[in-house]
């Protein structure tokens, strides 16, 4: 038996042995990848896989790409609508020409986009990340991951190209929809807990965009990033540093964009000094599609594809996707004397290491054995997405009109009828199936519109468009303000539809000029309300728009953000009562189009500046806002000291009442405020959470365990410090009401913190 056969042996031991049992050229071809015909397919999707299709169009065939073997296979369910059977089929295909060719057997590694779900003909359409965010459950995201990962593994999938953990900078950037919200805390934890589901189900996990993506200027993709480097320390790559350290994440993906004139797919200091010389990573890390093509097509710092694949493989980038555009030079890099042959071994080692733990190199490894048909919407995994829809909708504002106790209702709106806004741009339906216009959406999704009639019984229900979600067409207006005026109540829906590169109003490449509702939907919603019907506004999206236009007008208001599959009946039990809502805001939402975008992470001179400027930032509604049929009461905050050591811990306790008459659920929040420090820091940030699930009249203490380095901050020198001083500790619904506050001092001298620091705010019920 070969060594690397062997699976008593250590896997780093087993890589080495077969590591140097290769050629130059095999080595090579374990960098590369292979998309299943992709150059068909830009002849075919008139550009809507990619905005750049000469990169696109360079990936080559199989012959070339596998010609003595593969590191991965990009997206062979993901890419056309095939079904279960038709996509294991052709796996096992390519996976025994793989092999056949390798001199060394050694299988391919095969990955998929599973952001939204598997995204797959017939899979699963669990709700947004950004809707994971406002859940503030980290416990069902994991759950959902798990589910996820159980399917793709099912069917021979062996890595997923997900979480995403950029923070929000920027409501503009069409890619909010796919973060988990504004805070890096929230983000990072529940994105360790998406790693940890995946990867409990053998499923290696991505985490992308490392790193900067979403603080692109004026929130256009892929442009640059101009970020001071405090902010993008202690903002930018905490959720990172939590998915790598806390969550155990295999595999990293490079941003697009460049960070002050350096892109991240060609920086050495980010791929390696900070991720594996600082965190300890020791996993694969793999390009964003097309990546090192872009580092001569668009950032111009290479004179090519072989200059492209020196200088990602020098700074770290292991494996190229989706194809083999530059990497195919690696050989003549090497022979040429321009690219060290042990740079090629370190990445090499890497991608066997991952082949080995994923068991790809175990003497009973067959091709014949990788996938087996599944049932990719099982019974289980709708129950695990209508469960997460129902906790991740926010109810903004009610005046009592909610829940829904009316004879005659006006539902209103574009994204009533059109289920395909429940979706993410990552989703098969929204991501794929657009290019195949008379295929179905491969699973059962009920409109708005089915799941309130079902959900209300015999009241009488009036469905009127009023407009489409972008086009600009006012003629149907006139129908929903006749609706409305002869209705009860007005359930009022805008919002979103996901898309790719301008296709729709929401996802990558669908950028926002201001935060304007798309279309004339604005038009639409002052025309119903100036009808004096009470109107609730359901906002269905994937980014926060203004709502100060409206909020005063509104009885009530309700934010999805992109809910899933089981969106509908998720809103129509919140509307009706059936569900208590207990989503909070992952995002704030804009008072206003403008003037901002900033986010809750502010300091002083961010926030209102007191007449400094004529513009108020503050949002209409802050981060973690969500409100209850029920009604909450916080008490009885203490601290276990007012004044430890600056190496030392506290104890926070606070206590949650449910006052009301039902039973309900409140996200308790505990913020941080630096009262003095040597550079400016955030008003407030969140370092704690914990969601309590409360029967009426039942009050639990929770408990936080603040260890004094999640109080620290990157200080003058650039170096991560916790400063002797007063910090107040508040503990809220949001991060604006936090009715409970104490001051904790920090005593002795300013301490340098080393890498290792404690990352969580453990919470618990006491």
């Amino acid at each position: 038996m070969n060594q690397w056969h062997d699976t008593s042996l250590p896997i780093k031991e087993r890589a080495a042995a077969l590591l140097a049992d290769l050629t130059l050229e095999e080595k090579a071809h374990q960098l590369g990848s292979h998309w299943p015909s992709p150059k068909n397919r830009v002849d075919d999707l008139e550009g809507n896989v990619a905005p750049m299709e000469d990169a696109l169009n360079q990936s080559g065939d199989l012959n070339a790409e596998a010609a003595v073997g593969l590191g991965q296979i990009t997206r062979n369910y993901g890419t056309a609508p095939v079904t279960p059977e038709e996509g294991i089929a052709q796996l096992r295909d390519l996976q025994a020409f793989v092999v056949e060719r390798s001199p060394h057997g050694i299988p391919a590694v095969v990955h998929e986009e599973c952001l939204t779900g598997f995204t797959a003909n017939g899979a699963t359409v669990y709700p947004a990340a950004i809707a994971w965010g406002a859940t503030f459950d980290p416990g069902i995201v994991e759950e959902m991951a798990h589910a996820i990962g159980d399917d793709m593994a099912t069917l021979g999938v062996h890595q997923g190209l997900s979480p995403l953990l950029d923070v929000v900078r920027d409501y503009r950037w069409g890619r909010v929809e796919e973060t988990i919200g504004e805070d890096p805390y929230l983000v990072g934890t529940l994105g360790a807990a998406y790693v940890q589901g995946l990867q409990e189900a053998g499923i290696d996990a991505t985490l992308k965009h490392f790193a900067g993506y979403s603080a692109s200027r004026a929130g256009r993709n892929h442009a640059p990033i101009s970020i001071g480097p405090r902010e993008f320390e202690d903002v930018i790559l905490q959720p990172f540093e939590i998915a790598v350290r806390e969550g155990g994440a295999a595999s990293v993906m490079n941003s697009y964009s460049d960070i002050d004139g350096v892109p991240a797919g060609a920086s050495r200091e980010l791929l390696t000094g900070i991720l594996r010389d600082r965190w300890g990573f020791d996993g694969l890390v793999v390009s964003d599609y097309w990546a090192v093509s872009f580092l001569h097509m668009m950032h111009r710092i290479s004179e090519g594809p072989a200059d492209s694949a020196r200088l990602a493989l020098e700074a770290g980038l292991d494996v190229e996707l989706p194809g083999t555009a530059c990497y195919g030079s690696v050989v003549d890099l090497v022979r040429d004397g321009r690219l060290d042959e042990s740079v090629v071994d370190t990445s090499v080692q890497r991608v066997l290491e991952q082949k080995i733990r994923l068991g790809l190199l175990d003497p009973d490894w067959s091709s014949e054995a990788q996938g087996a048909p599944v049932d990719l919407d099982s019974p289980r995994n709708r129950e695990i997405a209508r469960r997460l829809a129902e906790e991740s909708i926010v109810l903004v504002a009610n005046d009592g009109v909610l829940p829904l106790a009316v004879a005659k209702v006006a539902l209103l709106g574009p994204c009533a009828a059109e289920p395909r806004t429940f979706m993410g741009c990552y989703s098969f339906p929204n991501h794929v199936l657009v290019r195949y216009p008379d295929a179905p959406l491969g699973v059962e999704v009920p409109s708005l519109e089915q799941a309130l009639r079902a959900e209300l019984g015999g009241a009488e229900i009036r469905y009127e468009q009023g407009c489409p979600i972008l086009a600009e067409d006012r003629s149907q207006i006139p129908a929903a303000v006749e609706a409305a005026k002869a209705a009860d109540v007005a359930v009022l829906t805008v919002g979103d539809l996901a898309g790719l590169f301008g296709k729709g109003t929401s996802g990558e490449g669908c950028d926002a000029v201001d935060l304007r509702l798309p279309g004339v939907q604005a038009e639409l919603v002052e025309a119903v309300l100036a009808t004096g019907t009470p109107t609730v506004l359901v906002i269905v999206s994937g980014r926060p728009y203004s709502v100060g236009a409206f909020a005063d007008r509104c009885a009530a208001i309700v934010q999805a953000f992109m809910p899933g599959e089981e969106g509908g009946p998720a809103i129509a039990g919140v509307l009706s009562g059936r569900v208590n809502p207990s989503g909070h805001l992952p995002v704030g939402l804009p008072d206003h189009p403008g003037g901002q975008p900033g986010t809750y992470l502010a300091p002083s001179l961010a926030w209102n500046s007191d007449g400094i400027s004529n513009l108020d930032p503050r949002p209409r509604y802050p981060f973690g806002h969500g409100i209850s049929y029920t009604t909450f009461d916080l008490s009885d905050l203490r601290l276990s000291s007012e004044e430890i050591d600056v190496t030392g811990s506290v104890e926070v306790r606070a206590t949650v009442t449910n006052t009301g008459d039902r039973a309900g659920a409140e996200v308790v929040q505990l913020y941080a405020t630096d009262e003095l420090a040597q550079v400016v820091r955030p008003l407030k940030e969140l370092i704690g959470y914990l969601k309590v699930s409360l029967e009426p009249g039942e009050s639990r203490t929770v408990i936080f365990d603040v260890h004094s380095d999640r109080l620290s901050f990157t200080g003058l020198e650039l170096k991560r410090v916790v400063e002797p001083g007063t910090h107040v500790l508040s503990v809220g619904r949001s991060s604006e009401d936090r009715p409970l506050s104490a001051r904790l001092t920090l005593t002795g001298e300013t301490r340098i913190v080393p890498e290792g620091r404690q990352l969580l705010t453990p919470a618990r019920l006491g």
